[in-house]
């Protein structure tokens, strides 16, 4: 079961985003959307949508963040076609980072960013092992260059259950930048598959809240857990959101909290929206409270 959610973040795009994505992928649906009122950003678009099997939450939210290269969604395609048929439809007014073509570790590959920002990578695996098709993948860039395999590492002993996967090196002097250790590792957290790779030039983008991970815990006592080991830098503490000591965004909330939403009348929905915008760490009963008035 998935218990860590992709979630993105626009200016006012989140919805025309999310229906764009599902219109492109197989077995996909919006499966909630959802208004939020008077926030910092004033009246919010919320929307929670599933892509070929994968959930993933986003927001319209103001142009506080922007999306960048340090976090990509890297599709698994089982042929050239596949990764020429969603080219064709990612890659309408979209920027090319890397294009398509034949590489070193794929027949067919492309790395573009879409026209609301998001970055893709459409690779041809010849392999059935990777069941999970779409997977966001970090990219340790600027300070955190180096550190793709020690990130993993951390999150495997705070995360149960976790499931290493395949780790390929850069061999010695391949990459331009020395920090730069590993070009592709694998690791699940929770049912989501991530890959991560050490960025081979040292970039300078890094990790911001416009691509955070929601980890959706079942009661109190889990998230206390994992705000207590994910949380490194307080000024980022707020409504849920931590960052973690390699500037990865999470987002410590309740399993019921679309439930929590979904189910209530809009002046309830108000009063829940007022009081988890003034707290740091979400407080379940607190929240329950401020539904029932």
């Amino acid at each position: 079961m998935q218990n860590i959610v992709p979630h993105l973040w626009f200016d006012t795009q989140a919805v025309e985003a999310a229906n764009w994505y599902v219109s492109i992928f197989a077995h996909s649906a919006i499966t909630q959307v959802s208004q939020l009122h008077d926030t910092p950003s004033g009246d919010v678009d919320s929307v929670e949508f599933t892509l070929d099997g994968v959930d993933f939450s986003a927001i319209s939210a103001g142009s506080f963040f922007s999306l960048n290269s340090t976090i990509s969604l890297m599709v698994t395609c089982r042929s050239v076609d596949e990764v020429n048929a969603l080219y064709a439809q990612l890659g309408k007014d979209a920027s090319i980072l890397m294009p398509l073509g034949a590489y070193p570790f794929s027949k067919r590959y492309v790395w573009l960013e879409d026209r609301f920002g998001l970055n893709w990578q459409l690779c041809y695996f010849e392999t059935d092992e990777i069941q999970q098709k779409i997977r966001p993948v970090l990219l340790f860039s600027a300070d955190a260059c180096g550190r793709a395999e020690e990130a993993l590492a951390f999150y495997a002993g705070i995360f149960p259950g976790t499931v290493p996967g395949y780790v390929n090196h850069y061999l010695p002097g391949e990459a331009p930048d020395a920090r730069a250790k590993t070009n592709y590792a694998e690791c699940t957290l929770l049912g989501l598959q991530f890959v991560a790779m050490d960025h081979g030039v040292g970039g300078d983008e890094v990790f911001n809240e416009a691509f955070s991970f929601m980890v959706l815990c079942e009661d109190q006592a889990e998230i206390d857990y994992y705000w207590d080991k994910l949380s490194f830098v307080p000024e980022a503490e707020q409504c849920g959101w931590v960052k973690d000591k390699f500037g990865l965004s999470w987002q410590i909330v309740p399993k019921s909290m679309s439930e929590l939403l979904a189910s209530a009348t809009p002046e309830q929905a108000q009063r829940v929206t007022q009081a988890f915008l003034a707290m740091k760490k979400l407080d379940i009963r607190a929240l329950e409270q401020a539904k029932r008035g």
